[in-house]
């Protein structure tokens, strides 16, 4: 897969190549299959090449990405606001809304600063983010941190790793597959412990 994407992206100009890693970086937030590590990991090892330069790739990634991030920001606050408040979910009652409000206050910046280095869940971070309306200009700057944190590593691997593509994605993919089970892990186990705890509710009325 990476040799494809290597093949074509280096026949583009410098500048195709730029807006190509500033689309994928962006996208990443709002559609999370988008292969943007991949894409930034290939952009990375055109870099031998002096067809692009390190600064400009890790800045503009960066910014794409904290800008799709806050994209999604703002979708989860209209529809926190819309649904989500109204009570158009009965089982999100305003205490379990009042407590995950506290704790995105408390501990959302923090999460923000590694949501990148968890894969698969950047969009849900970003969502949530915006349900419990942590401050905007906050949240963007904060994923702009991440996101150039990550990217860094990410376009360093790519130069240092330029010749071994192919074992760049099998490890990145392993890595973004774990990711993913533990969060799937983690989702079942909260829906599970909430639904004991209404069940327990329900039996005590």
């Amino acid at each position: 897969m990476l040799e494809q994407i290597i093949s074509y992206i280096g026949t583009l100009s410098p500048i195709l190549i730029y807006l190509v890693l500033f689309f994928f970086s962006f996208l990443e937030n709002i559609f999370p299959p988008s292969p943007s590590d991949v894409v930034v990991i290939v952009g990375s090892t055109l870099i031998a090449q002096s067809a692009i330069g390190f600064i400009p790739i890790l800045i503009l990634t960066s910014i794409s990405s904290a800008l799709g991030f806050i994209i999604m920001y703002y979708v989860g606050e209209y529809f926190g606001e819309k649904h989500i408040r109204k009570g158009r979910f009965k089982f999100i009652t305003n205490e379990l809304l009042d407590k995950a409000d506290a704790f995105f206050h408390k501990y959302g910046y923090n999460i923000i600063i590694i949501n990148r280095f968890l894969p698969g869940t950047r969009a849900v971070v970003s969502f949530f983010c915006g349900v419990h309306r942590l401050k905007p200009m906050r949240t963007f700057i904060y994923a702009g941190v991440s996101s150039f944190l990550w990217n860094a590593i990410l376009i360093f691997l790519g130069v240092q790793l330029g010749k071994n593509l192919d074992l760049v994605d099998k490890y990145l993919s392993k890595y973004s597959q774990v990711i993913l089970c533990l969060t799937a892990f983690f989702i079942v186990f909260i829906l599970i412990k909430f639904w004991f705890k209404k069940k327990k509710a329900n039996e005590t009325v």
